[in-house]
């Protein structure tokens, strides 16, 4: 009896288990219809619904751009140079070049590309942003021939469906020359043949492998790429089109390594016609709008550009220039030594004014110009050790020091015995910062730089930024004056760090908001850290290298100058304004003795004076440095100890470092030069987890 119970338990709960897994399965079927029918019902919605006709006859307009204070400063627009050519007349190496570099599948998917998009789609979850785009060749000529440049599902769904009737319509060899032909390529330079003739005054026909691969490289970002913008980089974007092209198979490995040697030979470049006030911010934000929304939605669709940038802080910012001597005229017809200022609000990052050399060409050197800091850099390492339980009063033995045959060396030739952290930063001292940075491991200064936005690091290869040397400023790249400042920016804010804004708003024509940008910060040192560091670079102001920068109220900053005068810095700050001032020539040869403490600094005080005339002096907020807690002394490099002991501060100097100050001198003993004999300092270890590498740039 109690088997067939069992037996008759057993079956009706089979049978309850099986309709319950019927309804399950029956709700998630009509579950499925539902949304596949709701889905194609968008989607045919979205196919059908072409941006509104009325667009397409709307006539093209300019857009405007307006400052902090919604006064108008440009209007923008281009004059479009635009010469069609049949794919016949294209070189077979061009086409190579775009189908490796944008859309390496272009010949096997029928306009939209699955895995693409899908490696697109890992890409950005990885990077928790838009890193990668995914479209296709055929989904970019939709893009830019048929559709506005908004960013929405329902845009990129008519997208979608633009490339593949393009593709049921027309040959892929069509539908590349159709792009081919649509492509912007900066310089107001639409199409190839239009971009030959701009950059290397031939017709598209007669291009070698060379050209082919710089101009597949420029429609990415059409100014910063464009080679009589910025040559370096767009040749670095070369070698990426080459090895692209012979990942698939186009040309050979020493085919792309003879290449990328290549000499390029450009067009004189044009001058600039409009050289008016904000000339290079202007180029700058209506580049990363171009990058963001396309050419011709700057140059055509009438958007109403808000900026960040206070006109009587700009003007007062290009009257400087007029403080720079001329040493020469370049090739290209440019007085040099050359200069960049950047003044930015640490509390919210807007970038107040921006100046990016004398003269009219497009070279923005206060965004592109990668220049080694020079002492610039050592705030770096004191912020580092501050957190780490150093104090200003800390006492570290200023002697020599052989570190792997390395023997780094006082711009002044002479070492001080002992001496504080603080009389470290007034003074510039290079010897005692190395042992700052041995101590710490170099990977710290490395990583706080990082995290307040310096994104130029090498950490890989042979040559990286992972030595010693990099706390001199002696750096593999370098530097751009927008980062430094903006890094700067960080110990005004209580250690806080904002991203630099140059942008606040977009509307578009009908005043629909396309963008509206918040600050973007994070905190990266304590307050305390910064307000020791602070009051540590008041010092370097009053009685260091850098009293020339002296305004008459409450600043803080550092002189930068490096081994041979090729480059000179001052980066300081108030309360509440930022600012960083670099002067050099753009073949990166020495300058006539130019120090960051003369030239940079008289400069960075002629700007702050008149920036800061309309507003209240007032003090610096936070903690002071105290006595009690820290490290004591940092011992002798061959004993590698710490003691704890308290310690007062040392206000005398030997006289060879007081000349030295008085000077404004602050030039280091750089070991990556080829003039030094010394080799560099070896690579450090590998970093403890959450350390270099870990930063967000």
């Amino acid at each position: 009896m109690d088997k067939h119970s069992n037996a008759s338990r057993q079956k009706r709960s089979a049978k309850s288990g099986g309709t319950a897994k019927r309804v399950i399965l029956g709700f998630g079927l009509v579950l499925m219809v539902m949304i596949t029918g709701i889905g194609c019902g968008f989607l045919t919605a979205s196919m059908n619904t072409k941006p509104d006709l009325a667009n397409d006859i709307l006539p093209p307009a300019s857009s405007q751009i307006y400052d902090i204070n919604g006064n108008e400063i440009a209007n923008v627009h281009a004059a479009e140079n635009r010469r069609p050519v049949k794919i016949a007349q294209v070189p077979k190496q061009l086409q190579d070049a775009f189908v490796a570099v944008e859309d390496n599948r272009f010949y096997d998917h029928s306009g939209v590309d699955p895995r693409g998009i899908a490696r697109a789609l890992y890409t950005n979850i990885r990077g928790h942003g838009v890193a990668e785009g995914g479209s296709t060749i055929t989904q970019q000529l939709a893009k830019n021939a048929y559709l506005t440049q908004e960013r929405t599902l329902t845009r990129k769904v008519q997208e979608v469906f633009l490339a593949l009737q393009l593709e049921r319509q027309y040959t892929k060899k069509e539908i590349l020359e159709m792009y081919l032909n649509q492509i912007y390529f900066g310089q107001g330079a639409y199409g190839v043949q239009a971009a030959a003739q701009t950059y290397f005054g031939k017709n598209v026909e007669d291009l070698d492998l060379n050209e082919c691969a710089m101009l597949a490289g420029i429609p990415k970002s059409p100014n910063y790429y464009s080679p009589l913008n910025n040559l370096q980089a767009a040749q670095e974007r070369k070698a990426i089109v080459l090895d692209q092209m012979e990942k698939y198979g186009y040309i050979t490995h020493s085919t792309a390594e003879k290449t990328k040697k290549a000499e390029m030979k450009l067009v004189k470049p044009a001058k600039k016609s409009d050289s008016g006030v904000a000339s290079y911010f202007i180029d700058y934000v209506t580049q990363k709008l171009i990058d963001k929304y396309g050419a011709d939605a700057v140059y055509k669709e009438g958007l109403k550009i808000y900026t960040t940038l206070d006109m009587d802080m700009q003007k007062a910012a290009e009257e400087t220039v007029s403080k720079l001597p001329t040493y020469k005229t370049d090739g290209n017809g440019l007085a040099q030594p050359q200069m960049a200022l950047v003044a930015i609000d640490p509390h919210n990052g807007y970038v107040k004014a921006m100046v990016g050399g004398r003269g009219n060409d497009q070279f923005n050197r206060a965004t592109m110009a990668v220049r080694q800091p020079g002492s610039a850099f050592k705030p770096f390492v004191f912020i580092a050790a501050l957190e780490n339980k150093f104090t200003p009063n800390t006492v570290i033995n200023d002697s020599p020091i052989d570190i792997n045959g390395w023997r780094p060396q006082n711009s002044s030739g002479n070492f001080s015995g002992k001496v504080t952290l603080r009389e470290v930063a007034r003074h510039s001292m290079n010897v005692p910062t190395v042992k700052i940075a041995q101590k710490l491991g170099i990977d710290k200064p490395i990583y706080y730089a990082q995290e307040m936005g310096i994104s130029t690091f090498v950490l890989e290869g042979p040559a990286n930024d992972r030595q010693l040397a990099t706390s001199l400023g002696g750096m593999t790249k370098g530097v751009t004056p927008l980062e430094i400042t903006s890094a700067y920016g960080t110990f005004a804010n209580k250690g806080v760090h904002v991203d630099p804004v140059v942008i606040v708003k977009v509307l578009d024509r009908n005043g629909k908001v396309l963008e509206q940008n918040e600050p973007k910060q994070r905190s990266v040192v304590s307050e305390n850290s910064a307000a020791e560091l602070t009051d540590m670079l008041e010092d370097v102001i009053k009685k260091g290298t850098g009293t020339r920068a002296n305004i008459g109220r409450p600043a803080a900053g550092k002189t930068g100058t490096t081994s041979n005068y090729n480059d000179a810095w001052f980066v300081g700050y108030t309360p509440d304004l930022v600012a960083g001032v670099w002067v050099g020539n753009d073949d990166n040869t020495p300058t006539r003795g130019i120090m960051g403490g003369m030239l940079p600094a008289e400069i960075w005080q002629a700007f702050m004076k008149k920036a800061t005339a309309q507003t209240p002096a007032k003090n610096f907020d936070g903690s002071r440095s105290s006595n009690y807690g820290g490290v004591g002394e940092l011992e002798d490099d061959k004993k590698q100890e710490l003691k704890k002991t308290d310690t007062k501060k040392k206000d005398d100097k030997k006289d060879a470092d007081k000349k030295d100050a008085k000077k404004g001198a602050d030039k280091k003993s750089d070991p990556n030069n080829k003039q030094n004999n010394n080799p560099a300092a070896p690579p450090v270890a590998a970093p403890e987890p959450g350390g270099v590498g870990k930063g967000r740039n």
